[in-house]
């Protein structure tokens, strides 16, 4: 059994280790998020202990929240940063349903100006013709696209994308922190993306993530995301001799773009802990595909072209000379035709006919209704229904296979419900039964992305899916060689991010190399868009030290990098450089040699170094023993030293080494300039003046919202009838003028007053209303707590008549008590007499005859329970509430409803609360007293015996404190001190119960 201390110990360890986990920033960061970032909508799942994978949702309980923000300003006023107020912020629905209202402050679908310039960028010429009251302007010192809002002043600094973007993240995970709980905090994050973004979109979204507070985990790819939450519910096939992986093409098609992902999925035996294996699913991106010019939101372009078109031909715009041009400039004509452009396509995916009607329509005098048929809308599609097979085209083709290698089709995105789109799909397939819909079109990438990360956190274990993104664009290397550019492809655009390569450079000085991607730009087309540049610090010194320390020579020495796709985000980047030549090493002797040479049985040890030390002799004068002698020298450790041929020897033991020294490098990011750390906190500080000029007003509505039913309270007061009692006619008139007054002002100057400005309006409402209320509060109240402190007041009035009784009868019994222990004590002293004169004492007597009563166990006087000074205390609280609330009623009695009552409740309360602690105090005394200790059998005395000398001798071995057993077990037998605690809570109600077991 091990020891106690050990134990203790042990424990002691294993909670400080509890402790610690608990305290860990893994178990603490326990909640992880998943983002699928769309065009049109963001949606976004959560994961934490208590919610397994849910969808988060909006403050309108949709599980989507639309990928847009508004800024809504008060009436006639403009912001800065300086000001402490800024325009309010919408987010989703409510933000489009102000997209009419305020068409140059609501900004939506985002998504495809992520890391564009504005300067001559087609994609950002496009945005702008369906978004014409926005105001696209260059972000400084980038080239970016930013935006100046109407809301602010001119001086007030753009707002970039992702700012914008960085507010949207910020709001998802704002509701992402309800739904997981009070205090819950969210930082990490999984976004999913599409496959074709490049390094500066990537870059820009890390950024608005980084706006938003979140720790980006990892990006995932669209169709990875789908595949993973795809697997999450199935097992393949373990990959063996006949067994061929399963090969799935993921569609999606979403507002911004369409692209196609071909899978593997494989089971897998590897190695588990021990001698154990485990089976894991493997998936891997093998091909992919896009377009990024096909998706809802073109397909809404061609409705909204038509609209306009009709539009323009009514005759009331004929009659103005208006064409489509000039509708087209009107922003908020263009907001209401894309509003319903897009929900007629979504209706005409389950219908073959819908229409729109629009009243004051560009002109306030057009009255214009709209009718279009599935087959008029295909009609105008026709142009994009051979571009629905492109994507699916060049998947197959990087992944080098056919399509009757897929098993199926799985579809995801809202566009791919359009009826043509599925009809291309089938027709590519070859049958409608590879095309399903299999996995939940719009949450499967969301689902994944949060699987993902609950993988990727410390704080969950989840089903071991090892997934394998692909990079979607190539990288390679390029740096300058004797002044002549040298250039080298390292990845494919299928190569598995986390791959990581060795890349030889013939350079032995400090030099630079950039990093880049070739991104596509055309069918055929791409350009090699640098990504980083890498600067060596000591290669130079490097080299340096291989030729002359280690004898190195130029042409032998070689530099190489280590480069990786990062599994952040995919990018090439350098992991490590090092610069090495091979050598010439003399080995050394094995472990057991130089153990042996430690001891001085070494192969290489002399005789006469094993001598013993002689009388006189001196170890500082022993020759020494060089080390690379012993090492190079053979033979048995105990015979004498054999002569060999050194030379042959050295040359026998001599091997092949690589001597490495690793190099120092820099990287810079290249392309397009990045935001710098300044500017980042900038917007990080401008967001921040945005929450709190959120918080401010919410706290100001809920001011507005208190004042405005405040005002229909006093309506209702005004004609309740103890009000009416409790009031005169001049302060209901008062009341009645004010309050007119308040409700007039709040539809009136008063909508965008101030929160302190309300907050006065109501406390001024408030000084009037409230006496009035108390009075009539009060006398409502009185009857009921007067009668319950007089039944208070009667019950002390019978315990101080109880305790009075039995300090009394305690008295009379201590006088008895007393009389008695005199001539108990008398009786004794005889007896004791009587026992030393007689010879016979112990011969053939009973022992208990031996046994003296003691005369302290008999006639013990009860301790009384209650003192004077308990008594005193009772009477004297008792009488002084009773003349309180004597004195008070009668003053009462003499006041008229109207006036303020001098007898409060509150009063009472506390009258009560002082008379029941008296009370209590004197009842716990009981409770604390020890029960009365009963009269235990008389000690036994051991038996002793009269020596010759008159003495008396023990009969027992023992020692005479062994006659003290009998006592000390009596003594012991008695019971502890109990007491019973009461708490202040329990008093009013166990007052009267305690009262009445005592009388």
């Amino acid at each position: 059994m091990p020891h106690h201390g050990r134990w203790r110990s042990s424990a002691i360890v294993t909670l400080l280790s509890i402790l610690v986990l608990l305290l860990s920033p893994a178990f603490a960061a326990s909640a992880v998020l998943g983002i699928d970032l769309g065009t049109e909508y963001i949606k976004a799942a959560l994961v934490k202990p208590g919610i397994p994978l849910d969808i988060v949702l909006t403050k309108d309980s949709k599980r989507k929240e639309a990928a847009v923000i508004a800024f809504k300003p008060l009436r006639s006023q403009s912001f800065s940063s300086s000001s402490s107020y800024f325009p309010e912020r919408l987010y989703g629905g409510d933000a489009l349903a102000l997209s009419a209202r305020y068409p140059g402050d609501v900004y939506s679908n985002l998504k495809p100006l992520l890391g564009l310039t504005v300067a001559g960028n087609s994609a950002v010429a496009h945005f702008g013709s369906w978004h014409p009251d926005l105001k696209i302007v260059e972000s400084k010192d980038r080239g970016t696209v930013s935006f100046r809002s109407q809301s602010f002043e001119d001086a007030e600094e753009v707002f970039t994308v992702e700012e914008l973007l960085g507010m949207e993240l910020q709001n998802i995970r704002a509701n992402a922190e309800v739904m997981a709980g009070k205090d819950s905090h969210i930082r990490d994050v999984v976004i999913s993306i599409p496959v074709f973004y490049t390094a500066e979109e990537k870059r820009a979204v890390e950024a608005a993530a980084e706006l938003a507070g979140l720790r980006l985990l990892a990006l995932t790819s669209d169709g990875l995301s789908v595949g993973l939450n795809y697997a999450t519910s199935r097992t393949f096939p373990i990959i063996k001799e006949g067994v061929k992986p399963e090969y799935h093409l993921i569609y999606d098609m979403g507002a911004g773009s369409t692209t196609a992902t071909v899978l593997r999925f494989q089971g897998k035996n590897v190695k588990d802990v021990g001698k154990f294996n485990k089976t894991i699913q493997e998936v891997q991106v093998i091909g992919v595909g896009w377009d990024k010019s096909l998706g809802g939101d073109a397909l809404n372009a061609l409705i909204l072209e038509d609209m306009i078109s009709k539009l323009a031909e009514t005759p009331r715009l004929k009659t103005l000379g208006t064409n489509s041009t000039h509708i087209k400039q009107d922003g908020r004509t263009v907001a209401k035709v894309w509003k319903e452009a897009e929900r007629m396509r979504q209706v005409l995916s389950a219908n073959s006919e819908t229409s729109a009607s629009f009243e004051g329509l560009f002109d306030e005098d057009v009255n214009f209704k709209y009718k279009l048929s599935r087959t008029e809308f295909e009609r105008f599609a026709t142009r994009y229904r051979d571009q629905v097979r492109g994507p699916i085209m060049r998947a197959m083709s990087a992944a080098k296979l056919d399509l009757g290698d897929i098993e199926s089709i799985i579809l995801h995105g809202g566009a791919v419900r359009t009826p043509f789109v599925q009809k291309e799909l089938e027709s590519a397939a070859g049958s409608s039964e590879k095309v399903r819909t299999n996995v939940n079109s719009d949450e499967a990438a969301v689902f994944g992305a949060a699987f993902k990360a609950a993988g990727i956190s410390p704080s969950f274990r989840v089903k071991e899916i090892r997934a394998s993104d692909s990079a979607g664009h190539a990288a390679g290397v390029s740096w300058l060689l004797d002044g002549k550019e040298k250039q080298q492809k390292l990845f494919q655009p299928t190569s598995h991010i986390g791959a990581e390569k060795q890349v030889p450079f013939k350079v032995t000085q400090d030099f630079a190399f950039d990093l880049y991607q070739q991104v596509i730009t055309g069918a055929e087309a791409s350009k090699d868009v640098p990504v980083t540049k890498v600067q060596t610090q000591n290669l130079t010194a490097s080299v340096k030290e291989l030729t002359e320390k280690f004898g190195c020579s130029i042409a032998d020495i070689s530099t190489s990098f280590s480069i990786r796709l990062s599994p952040l985000d995919g990018l090439p980047e350098a992991t490590r450089g090092s610069v090495s030549c091979e050598v010439m090493d003399a080995k050394k002797g094995d472990f057991v040699d130089n153990v042996k040479g430690l001891f001085g049985f070494g192969s290489g040890s002399k005789k006469s170094d094993q001598e013993p030390l002689v009388d006189g002799s001196n170890r500082d004068t022993a020759p020494d023993v060089s080390v690379e002698s012993t090492s190079t020298v053979s033979g048995s450790a105990i015979s004498e030293p054999q002569p060999t041929d050194t030379k042959s020897s050295d040359k026998a033991k001599e091997t092949k080494k690589i001597e490495t020294i690793y190099i120092g490098f820099t990287t810079n990011v290249t392309g397009l300039p990045q935001i710098s750390p300044s500017e980042m906190q900038r917007m990080k500080d401008r967001m921040s003046s945005f929450d709190a000029s959120d918080r401010s007003r919410k706290l100001r509505e809920e001011a507005l919202n208190t004042l405005e039913g405040y005002t229909y309270k006093a309506r209702d007061l005004l004609g309740d009838e103890s009000f009416i009692a409790a009031s005169t006619e001049k302060q209901r008139l008062e009341i009645e003028e004010k309050f007119k007054a308040a409700s007039d002002w709040l539809y009136g100057d008063g909508a965008d007053a101030s929160r302190e400005e309300l907050q006065a309006r109501l406390k001024e409402l408030r000084s009037l209303v409230d006496p009035i209320s108390k009075r009539n509060e009060e006398a409502l109240k009185r009857p009921g707590d007067v009668k319950m402190l007089k039944e208070s007041l009667e019950q002390t009035k019978g315990l101080i008549k109880m305790v009075k009784d039995q300090s009394d009868k305690a008295a009379e019994a201590a006088a008895a008590a007393s009389a008695s222990s005199s001539t108990a004590e008398a009786m004794s002293t005889l007896e004791t007499t009587s026992i030393a004169n007689d010879d016979f004492i112990g011969l053939d007597d009973d022992p208990s005859s031996n046994l003296n009563p003691s005369p302290s166990a008999t006639n013990i006087p009860d301790v009384p329970l209650y003192s004077s000074e308990d008594l005193a205390d009772l009477s004297r609280t008792h009488e002084s509430v009773q003349k309180w609330l004597d004195e008070k009623l009668a003053e009462q009695e003499k006041l008229s409803p109207f006036e303020d009552p001098v007898i409060l409740t509150s009063d009472m309360v506390a009258k009560s609360k002082e008379l029941n602690k008296v009370v209590m105090d004197v009842l716990q005394k009981k409770m604390h007293m020890p029960p009365k200790v009963k009269s235990s059998s008389k000690p036994k005395t051991s038996k002793t015996k009269s020596s010759k000398n008159g003495k008396t001798k023990s009969s027992s071995p023992l020692s005479p404190t062994s006659t003290l057993t009998t006592s000390s077990t009596a003594e012991s037998e008695v019971p502890a001190e109990t007491e019973v605690p009461i708490g202040e809570d329990h008093v009013g109600a166990e007052i009267k119960g305690k009262i009445k077991d005592e009388l």
